[in-house]
């Protein structure tokens, strides 16, 4: 298949990065990596999610977060509500835009989660409801797409059967995530027909983690079979706390130079986006994931 002419980055390093940092990242770093990301030409920055801080501590802060960044038009900057208290929050602090993060196998759901695929599908409708009668969109994740920690190769059937439920629900794109990064290029080749048959291929992203250095293999692979939108995180910032050695995101600057490359057009600056994995590294304390910013950043 022809490859897209044009391919939207969804930003998720503010959330699923920082989020698996260990040591709590202060609220004005986040502002401050959020206000950078948005002088890039990213139409797409996620900005965290309303969630248990006993769970997620490094979330508690969203609201300030939300409410501490300069927004600017025409970029959205969605947040993760698990449920219709985390959805009310967050419309409390000016979100426009939320997700809802499922998973594919019953074992990842109740350990990241805390409840059953069914469960988290009754915890989510009233969140599209609500969000629906407010005019804001709802995204769609699907974790363990093509690997779970627990239950190991996830079938392609299971991952269709649960992201249709979760758009049918009214989300405007559901996210593939090889939330372990186990996926080869044949496999996601396989799950994406397969997802195909049941959502729209346009209502389709994909979000890969590197943990066997097949992020950007499986990529190419997804833009091949016509998907035009793609995850990723500045910096390559990110885990799975549920994954022993699951490193992070597909980093965005490693995207974007591939992109690039292949004459893709995403309206996203390097420069820019190098600025901020410069910021985010120095503030964590340690270098890039990104091979990308290892190469062209002299100062890290």
């Amino acid at each position: 298949m022809e490859l897209p002419s044009k391919v939207r980055m969804f930003e998720v390093g503010p959330r699923d990065g920082l989020q698996n940092e260990p040591t709590i990242i202060d609220t004005e770093t986040k502002i401050r990596l959020i206000d950078i990301l948005s002088t890039t030409g990213l139409s797409t920055i996620e900005v965290g999610s309303f969630v248990s801080a006993k769970w997620v501590p490094q979330m508690a802060d969203t609201a300030s977060v939300l409410k501490g960044i300069r927004k600017v038009p025409g970029i959205s900057y969605p947040v993760l509500t698990p449920n219709i208290k985390g959805f009310d929050r967050a419309v409390a602090a000016g979100a426009e835009e939320v997700a809802v993060f499922g998973a594919a196998t019953e074992s990842f759901s109740k350990a990241n989660i805390n409840c059953s695929i069914d469960e988290s599908l009754q915890r989510f409708a009233p969140v599209c409801s609500a969000a629906a009668k407010q005019n804001i969109r709802v995204r769609g994740y699907v974790s363990c797409v093509l690997g779970c920690p627990y239950e190991g190769i996830v079938k392609p059937n299971k991952v269709a059967e649960v992201a249709k439920k979760i758009f049918e629900l009214g989300c405007y794109e559901i996210s593939l995530g090889d939330t372990i990064g186990v996926g080869t290029p044949r496999n996601v080749e396989i799950m994406i027909n397969t997802v195909t048959q049941q959502i729209p291929l346009q209502k389709l992203s994909v979000h890969f983690h590197d943990t066997h250095g097949q992020a950007l293999a499986n990529i190419l692979t997804a833009l091949q079979c016509g998907i035009a939108s793609v995850d990723s995180a500045v910096s390559g910032l990110g885990g799975c706390p549920y994954a022993h050695g699951a490193s992070g995101n597909v980093a965005s600057e490693d995207v974007l130079y591939m992109l690039n490359g292949m004459g893709i057009e995403t309206g996203v600056d390097m420069d820019k986006l190098l600025q901020a994995s410069a910021f985010i590294s120095r503030a964590l304390g340690h270098p890039p994931t990104s091979k990308v910013a290892r190469a062209l950043l002299s100062d890290l």
